[in-house]
Order: C-alpha cells, then sequence, then structure tokens
C-alpha cells in the first residue's frame, strides 16, 4: 500500500501502530527497502567508499605487512588466509555499525520510525526491511576483499559464488543484533560500550587474523559461539574446500543466530517505540 493510498485512508494508521500484531506482510518490507534505495542512490559514493576500502587497506596491511613476516599460517599462504578472513570483517562492520548507529538516530534524532509506522507498517515488518537492506549492502560489500585477494594470487575457486549468500545472511543477523543493541542502550554516548566491550571481542576472536587452534581450550569454545567465526569458516571453506556436514553446522549455527537476533531486534525496537 502507497503512501498516498494510507493518507487516503487516515483510520487504518492508529490500528498498524497499537493493535496486536497481525499477519507478517511482505508489502511493507518491500516498501522499506524502496525507501532505503531511494536513499542510497543520493549517498552511495562515500558509503562505498568507506565500506570498500577500509577492509582492502586491512588486507594490504596485513596480508603485506605481516605476511611478509609470517609467511604459512594454518598450511595456507598469509595473505590468503587474511583475505578470506577479511571478508567476514567487512561483513561485519558493514552491517552491525548500521544496524547500531543509523537506526539509533532514525528512533531518537529524526523519529524517522514513527512516520513510518503511522503507515501500515508493523514493527516486524520494519526491523525486516531494515535489516535486510543493510544485508544486501552487506554481501555486495563483503566481496571486496576477496576479489583484491584473487588479484594478489589467491586461487579463484567454484565455491566462491556462495560467498556473497554467507555475506548476506551473516550482514543479516548482525544487522539485527544492532538493531537490537539500539534500542537497548539509554543513549547514544553507551554505544562505545556496545563497540568496545562486544565488538571488538567479535572482530577479533573469529579466526580472522589468526587460527584458534592455539588458544585455550575455553577460549576456543567461547569462540565458537562467536557468529562471525562461522562465517569466516564458510567463505575459507568457500575458497579452499569445506566439508558438507561441517558447513552444515556452520550454516545452522549462523540461522539460529539470525533467529534469535530477529526475535530481540523485533521485541526491544517494539518496547521502544509502541509499547
Amino acid at each position: 500500500m502507497s503512501v498516498q493510498e494510507t493518507a487516503e485512508r487516515p483510520e487504518a494508521a492508529p490500528a498498524a501502530r497499537t493493535g496486536p500484531p497481525g499477519r507478517f506482510e511482505l508489502a511493507p518490507v518491500k516498501g522499506v527497502l524502496t525507501r532505503e534505495w531511494a536513499l542510497y542512490r543520493r549517498s552511495w559514493k562515500p558509503t562505498t567508499f568507506a565500506a570498500v576500502v577500509e577492509p582492502v587497506i586491512f588486507l594490504l596491511a596485513f596480508g603485506f605487512g605481516l605476511g611478509s613476516l609470517v609467511g604459512v599460517v594454518a598450511g595456507y599462504r598469509y595473505l590468503d588466509f587474511i583475505g578470506t578472513g577479511i571478508v567476514a570483517t567487512s561483513v561485519l562492520f558493514t552491517s552491525i555499525y548500521p544496524g547500531l548507529i543509523d537506526t539509533y538516530v532514525r528512533r531518537v534524532f529524526q523519529h524517522t520510525y514513527d512516520g513510518m509506522l503511522a503507515a501500515p507498517v508493523d514493527v516486524r515488518e520494519l526491523v525486516t526491511g531494515e535489516a535486510a537492506w543493510i544485508a544486501l549492502r552487506a554481501g555486495v560489500y563483503g566481496c571486496a576483499p576477496l576479489l583484491v585477494a584473487i588479484g594478489f594470487g589467491l586461487p579463484p575457486a567454484a565455491g566462491m559464488v556462495a560467498v556473497p549468500l554467507i555475506a548476506l545472511v551473516t550482514g543479516f543477523g548482525f544487522a539485527l543484533m544492532g538493531i537490537w543493541m539500539s534500542a537497548l542502550v539509554p543513549s547514544i554516548k553507551t554505544i562505545d560500550y556496545v563497540i568496545s566491550g562486544l565488538i571488538t571481542p567479535i572482530f577479533l576472536v573469529a579466526g580472522t587474523f589468526f587460527p584458534l587452534d592455539e588458544l585455550p581450550g575455553w577460549a576456543q569454545w567461547i569462540s565458537k559461539l562467536n557468529p562471525l567465526y562461522h562465517c569466516v569458516e564458510l567463505v575459507r571453506g568457500a575458497a579452499f574446500g569445506i566439508g558438507t556436514g561441517t558447513a552444515a553446522l556452520h550454516w545452522a549455527a549462523l540461522a539460529a543466530f539470525v533467529v534469535v537476533a530477529w526475535g530481540l531486534a523485533v521485541f526491544q525496537m517494539r518496547r521502544r517505540l509502541i509499547d
């Protein structure tokens, strides 16, 4: 339903915003995606520059800097090892930060979501649409480090065609996680606690820069609860090969992460926006 149609039927707005949750519909999700696309067309250049250049710099600095000293890690050339790992890092940064910061600003300062919920859009559809758009971008931007690594000698593999899908699913989960935390923090200043206390450990302890095999047993166990670890393993498996059973376990872990993050994001956003 368009905004014009909603304006012609103002009696539908209060029910859409304050009534009990009804049937989940894809049309409002599509509307949210259309809105995001319209905004993105105005700002895609700086957004794309930051999302693509930063992980490429990481790749070149660590791959060639440490790579000249380390050489081989876990049986892989270090540039290849880190090139596949930074794909996951790129997905993390391009999904959780927009979910955390952009949605906070829109909710608290711009009151964007108040206007959107005045239309026939439920919180579930709003959260899904926002996270889906962020995930689509992460799925595209996450491939940039992989292409650079290929340019510097990473052997192309047929399994790499799955990398955009891996990035999309992982980005969807982290976008939802960011949305949940954006509705959880009491003020914008406390976002620093989330960045330093949660996002940084997720970023570092995922097998991105170094293998986890040498960590203590308890640390390895905790790291395997990290969704980014499963993304790293799937990306690496797409490049170098992975067993079907092992891949299925990593996919199952990501799917569980998405389901839990979606439930938490919807619950907390509903508390902030409606309850």
